[in-house]
């Protein structure tokens, strides 16, 4: 067969409208399709003057930060580019071909000047979570729950050693108060509270006279509000982490932003709370993984109703030595048994909330199984213990039911699926903007747009069910009617009172 040349024409004149060239299944369609973004203007009006030359409607500026996002282009100018020859973006917009496509920079100068102190972003993500829900598309029965981090736009090599005091924790008053009243119980004196954590420095010479509760840590040059993140064999550098809980169907229901170097236990409280604000009452399980199996933690689930499902985590013992749960506890008694079935006693409680007990140094030094217990100098055993320790020991009990197997294991289709999804197809693995509210606002829309997507491919897949299913009805309709020579009428008002399952 010979090689046929193709002959380029480049000349024709298209006689048709952008509706028609649009394919009917693209994916600007099922989002427009799903969601009516008129809202937008609502929100945003207080923000805009009733006098001067009109704006560019803030719902085509909304929408061009959402092809943004969901085609993952990054680039503002790169996605204006795109709409200038990408009919189906025009559509979206609702741009004809005539019309001229916005700068890249009036995004930029419309954030600043309007909205980047406004709720609009956490607005636009309730109002896309909404619209979610009303199809039922949502089940928060089993909530799941982590964090990743998102590279700065920082060097690595560009920082100062600076030091900062400690931030209290939520719960740390409650603590307090349950140190000092297990204290009070055994004898002991109370732990008095830090009047705060700030760093007290000499009037007159300037040096620092007191230094509690602060630690070092590296600020970037570049954008010092990011935060200095490793973690085992990935790579160190300046970072933001996103703490997002997702439902069973992979929906993100609530999300906050902290710079990189917060442990995901310390960050929890915060996230939390966002979601119990609006789901409390629906969530039977919070699913996260061992990072967050802190007795804190699991006390705050369990205490608000929730059930705590968590993985195990092996004890942090030398290889050859006794683990914690060779020893057992005694509740009536409040003392620990060791394998030698000798007594460690009750010590004292410190000020992080850990209960010490100590063995008799006299029995352990002839004691056949030191060499696996203790090599301590004094010859003495201690195990430490949490005051809130028994929300975690119920927490780890329900890793032998079957909610556990049932809810547990979905982890990695939900919560770990939209952070791969929303980084490799979203941008979410480095931020090309600085500071902590502008990376909050960014991953904000990142989520809102993951939220869209899939309830636009949702949508618009039940929809052609449905039509599908109202052919099938009506071509047994008209089988029914041509077969039995009966009224249509009838037949119709017989379908009414079924359903095609019953069919």
């Amino acid at each position: 067969m010979a090689m046929t040349k193709q002959n380029f024409k480049n000349d024709n004149i298209i006689m048709r409208t952008i509706e028609e060239l649009v394919p009917k299944d693209h994916l600007v369609r099922k989002m427009e399709n799903c969601m009516d973004f008129k809202f937008i203007e609502d929100e945003v009006k207080d923000l805009y003057s009733d006098y001067g030359r009109p704006s560019i409607p803030p719902v085509v500026l909304f929408k061009m930060l959402i092809l943004n996002k969901t085609f993952g282009i990054n680039s503002m100018r790169r996605t204006c580019e795109e709409i200038e020859v990408n009919l189906a973006y025009r559509w979206f917009l609702g741009l004809s071909i005539d019309d001229k496509v916005p700068n890249y920079s009036t995004w930029s100068q419309n954030y600043i000047r309007r909205y980047k102190d406004s709720e609009i972003f956490q607005t636009l993500f309730d109002k896309v979570l909404d619209q979610a829900i009303d199809y039922g598309f949502v089940d928060v029965s089993s909530v799941f729950g982590d964090s990743t981090h998102q590279k700065a736009n920082a060097n690595k090599n560009k920082h100062k050693d600076i030091e900062i005091a400690i931030t209290k924790k939520e719960y740390a008053d409650e603590l307090l108060n349950e140190i000092n009243k297990d204290r009070v119980s055994h004898g002991k004196k109370e732990i008095k509270e830090v009047a705060n954590n700030e760093i007290m420095f000499d009037e007159n010479t300037g040096e620092v006279i007191e230094n509690i509760d602060t630690k070092h840590i590296k600020q970037s040059l570049t954008d010092p509000e990011s935060g200095c993140f490793h973690k085992g064999e990935k790579e160190k550098c300046f970072a933001y982490s996103h703490h997002i809980f997702t439902d069973k169907n992979g929906f993100v229901i609530a999300k906050t932003t902290i710079p990189g170097n917060i442990h995901d236990s310390e960050s929890f409280s915060g996230v939390y709370n966002v979601l119990n604000q609006k789901f409390k009452d629906q969530i039977n399980n919070i699913c996260l993984d061992a990072a967050y199996a802190t007795p804190a933690i699991c006390k705050m689930i369990i205490e608000n109703g929730h059930t705590p499902l968590m993985p195990y985590k092996r004890p942090m013992t030398k290889k050859g030595f006794f683990k914690k749960y060779d020893y057992a506890y005694d509740e009536y008694y409040d003392c620990y048994i060791c394998p030698n079935n000798e007594v460690l006693s009750y010590s004292a409680t410190d000020k992080k909330g850990y209960k010490q007990y100590k063995s008799n140094p006299n029995k352990c030094k002839t004691c056949p199984l030191r060499e696996q217990c203790t090599q301590s100098k004094n010859m003495q055993k201690v195990i430490t213990r949490h005051v809130w320790e028994e929300y975690k020991e119920q927490m780890n009990e329900n890793r032998y039911t079957q909610n556990w197997k049932d809810n547990y294991p979905l982890r990695k289709e939900t919560v770990e699926r939209t952070f791969g999804d929303c980084k490799e197809q979203m941008g979410l693995r480095f931020t090309r903007v600085r500071g902590l509210q502008k990376n909050s606002h960014n991953s904000t829309i990142i989520f809102t747009c993951h939220n869209l997507k899939k309830m636009a491919l949702w949508s618009w897949k039940y929809k052609k069910s449905t039509n599908s299913n109202t052919a099938i009805i009506t071509n047994i309709v008209k089988n029914i009617v041509d077969n039995l020579k009966i009224s249509k009428l009838k037949v119709i008002s017989l379908f009414r009172h079924t359903t095609l399952s019953t069919i």
